[in-house]
């Protein structure tokens, strides 16, 4: 909709501005004209109409403005309702003091006006208390004592500087009417204490308007102050009277803003620094303190300033004490955080004292993170650590060292308790997490240093409890106790990261193919390639012992590169044998990068080979980790012709949820349900289905772990595609492909 159309389908709001527009330009003008009748008139000459009832007409336009702020809100927000009695109350006291003149210049005696005077004071504080009780909520008491150490180191100074106004009460005029006179100055000042507590408070708004607010507090305290001092010498139509109005008049302004729903909302007002309030009014305090040291001043002035710094100490030391916590405690969970750990328990290690240290690691989180989002990942933390937290004793200690890690300390315990918590932890996760509409099911692995066996030394500890959480993660088996044999697996891990290097470096890897059979016509239509490792020392490796490894070092992109372009070199070969089968190539997470697309197309132009001849094979971890990017890339692959398998299909997050938009070409059924199919038929019905919906949705089917005829004819039954196993054909070396599928095919004319 055009801002036009907008205007023209809501013509109540139209006339609404029309009518708020109006209240404004004429308040301004009435201000103006008054202003101006001020400057130009003789201040030794009273005019009823300029200097009494001109001022009263301006007043009562500001009260035009807020009554119309409060009748938009149906009267229903409290902050209005409040600050347009006030103006109400202070425009009341000056339409009475200007009918009480009866010609006189000024009233010589305080009168009722000053009813209307005062009243103004606790309407306005009550209507920014409003916004404070609203938003602030368990934050109210700091901006209430912020707000009277603000007040009274105000007070201090102000008591000072009108020392002489106090004296005057003792050699003439009425002490009655100079305190009054003095009281409004530290009364406006104590306003505007308030206003700037409330705009240095984070999350807080009082109005897209508080400058005009601020600006007509500061007016009105001038004008007050100039009053206490020239009281007997005052009379209506002076210069002060412009203080009084145009304070009122950016007051009305600011009832008026706050009325506005739109503005109002938009955001926080940009305010004063969160502490310049308590230290503006601490330093005023003091200075006042130090003058008195030189000087003889008020004794009120000296118990203000005193006042002023033993209420300032309270929030300081609060504050102090709620940045130690912060310091010591995990921003999110509300656990204590690796600096509490590292403070608290090595002062309960040695001196014969049993105990067991924990280290803690959620499996698969980032999955979690990147498919979902950090708000859930956030949540499921949260819950993890509730659960945990069930699960120990009053002085046992539970931290969080930072993302989806945990620590935990028992004190007193041998070796059976430690593992005995360490199941209880595990069982306390075996029940789904529920975040919002999400049931996630998460474990954990988690490692176990004992004291003093391990060691008595925290830093020591934290090391063997993480090399215990590295086996237990590594090894899938929930938890594990440190051994010194680990020590030895850390030391090997480090040695074959390097010798990993060394071997790409040195080309020792080769590639196995493991063929792929069509179950309608036991045709070979493909092969995957399988990575093997020659090591110098140590043999031929199979993957599982190095690829982890790879991925952690950061090494996989580099070997995959390698694997891609061998796989087509060899296709290559093989198409000019006359053998044409197409070669899958495994991809891990971290291999899925912008520039495959581009690698992958350079190999098959360099080597001649068409993109039919390339498959590539993920885990739904792959797209799990960046689902977007993963499958935009993905997506770009299978434009350019090269096919995409999901490889262990049915053992990641969520897999049919993702099925239907998934870039891939064909699933590969994990061998676990394989297996299964021989002696449970649930198994047996669970693999159609699957085979079933992926038909449905033009997916091909591969079984992978085929191990005997029995299980390869009941997948032809339900109708799956493809299969391999050993029961098929095991890996074959490069040289040995053609000669094998040769033999098939003599065998199946024979």
């Amino acid at each position: 909709m055009r801002r036009d159309d907008a205007r023209t389908a809501d013509p109540d709001r139209t006339s609404r501005l029309h009518h708020r527009h109006v209240l404004t330009a004429g308040m301004v003008l009435l201000l103006v004209a008054y202003t101006a009748g001020l400057l130009v008139g003789d201040p030794a000459t009273f005019d009823p109409f300029l200097d009494g009832w001109l001022c009263v007409v301006t007043e009562l336009a500001a009260v035009a403005l807020c009554v119309s702020a409060a009748v938009r809100t149906r009267c229903a927000e409290p902050q209005i309702v409040l600050g347009a009695g006030a103006v109400i109350a202070y425009a009341a006291g000056d339409a009475y003091y200007a009918a009480s003149l009866d010609g006189e210049t000024a009233l010589s005696y305080a009168s009722l006006a000053d009813v209307g005077y005062f009243a103004f004071y606790p309407l306005m504080l009550g209507s920014l208390a409003v916004v404070a009780v609203r938003k602030l909520k368990g934050l109210l008491w700091p901006l209430l004592l912020d707000s009277i150490v603000g007040a009274l180191g105000a007070a201090s100074l102000m008591a000072l500087v009108l020392a002489p106004v106090l004296r005057n009460a003792t050699t003439g005029g009425s002490t009655f009417e100079v305190v009054v006179a003095v009281t409004y100055p530290l009364l406006d000042l104590l306003l505007i204490t308030a206003v700037g507590g409330v705009l240095a408070s984070r999350g807080l708004d009082i109005g897209p308007r508080w400058p005009f607010l601020i600006a007509g507090l500061i007016v009105f305290s001038a004008a007050d102050v100039a009053y206490a001092f020239g009281m007997q010498e005052y009379a209506v139509g002076s210069v002060i009277d412009f203080g009084w109005v145009a304070g009122l008049a950016g007051i009305a302004t600011w009832v008026d803003g706050a009325a506005d729903r739109t503005a109002a909302r938009d955001g926080r007002s940009q305010g004063v620094p969160e502490f310049a309030a308590p230290v503006v009014s601490a330093a005023s305090a003091l200075a006042v303190l130090v003058i008195g040291c030189q000087l003889r001043i008020p004794l009120l002035s000296v118990v203000f300033a005193a006042s002023t710094l033993a209420l300032a100490s309270v929030p300081l030391a609060f504050r102090n004490r709620m940045l130690v916590t912060l310091a010591r405690t995990d921003e999110l969970t509300g656990l204590p955080n690796r600096r509490a750990l590292l403070t608290d328990v090595p002062h309960r290690l040695g001196r014969g004292r049993t105990g067991a240290l924990f280290l803690l690691d959620l499996d698969r989180f980032k999955h979690v993170n990147d498919a979902l989002g950090h708000d859930v990942g956030d949540a499921l933390l949260v819950q993890v650590g509730e659960r945990f937290s069930r699960q120990l004793r009053a002085g046992d200690v539970l931290a969080r060292l930072g993302g989806d890690e945990f620590a935990v300390f028992l004190d007193g315990v041998g070796p059976v308790e430690a593992v005995a918590a360490a199941q209880r932890l595990e069982a306390a996760l075996a029940a789904p997490v529920e975040v919002g509409t999400a049931d996630l099911q998460v474990s954990a692995s988690i490692g176990i240093a004992l004291i003093p066996q391990h060691g008595t030394d925290m830093g020591l500890l934290m090391r063997k409890a993480d090399i215990a959480m590295f086996r237990a993660k590594s090894e899938r088996i929930g938890h594990h106790v440190y051994d010194l044999t680990d020590d030895d697996d850390g030391e090997l891990r480090l040695r074959t990261i390097q010798e990993l290097r060394t071997a790409l470096a040195r080309d020792e890897f080769e590639l196995h193919y493991q063929p792929k059979l069509r179950l309608a016509d036991h045709r070979v239509t493909g092969v995957e390639a399988l990575v093997r490792w020659n090591h110098p020392t140590r043999g031929r490796l199979q993957p599982a012992a190095f690829l982890p490894l790879a991925e952690e070092a950061g090494l996989m992109p580099a070997l995959t590169s390698l694997v891609l372009r061998r796989a087509v070199r060899r296709a290559a070969r093989w198409r000019a044998d006359g053998l044409d089968i197409a070669v899958a190539v495994n991809l891990s997470v971290s291999c899925i990068l912008p520039c495959l697309p581009q690698e992958i197309a350079v190999l098959l132009e360099q080597y001649q080979v068409p993109a039919s001849c390339i498959m590539l094979e993920i885990t739904e971890d792959v797209l799990m980790s960046t689902p977007a990017g993963s499958a935009g890339i993905l997506a770009r692959l299978r434009a350019k012709g090269i096919q995409v398998s999901l490889d262990d299909f049915g053992t990641g997050y969520s897999s049919l949820a993702y099925l239907r938009d998934l870039p891939v070409d064909e699933l590969k059924l994990d061998r676990s349900f394989i297996i299964a199919m021989r002696d449970d038929e649930r198994a047996s019905a669970l693999v159609g289905s699957i085979i079933d919906l992926a038909h449905s949705l033009g997916l091909r089917v591969v079984a992978e772990g085929v191990g005997d005829e029995e299980t390869r004819e009941a997948l032809r039954e339900r109708g799956c595609d493809f299969a391999q196993g050993f029961h098929l054909a095991a890996p074959l070396a490069a040289v040995e492909v053609s000669p094998w599928i040769a033999g098939r095919t003599v065998g199946a004319r024979a």
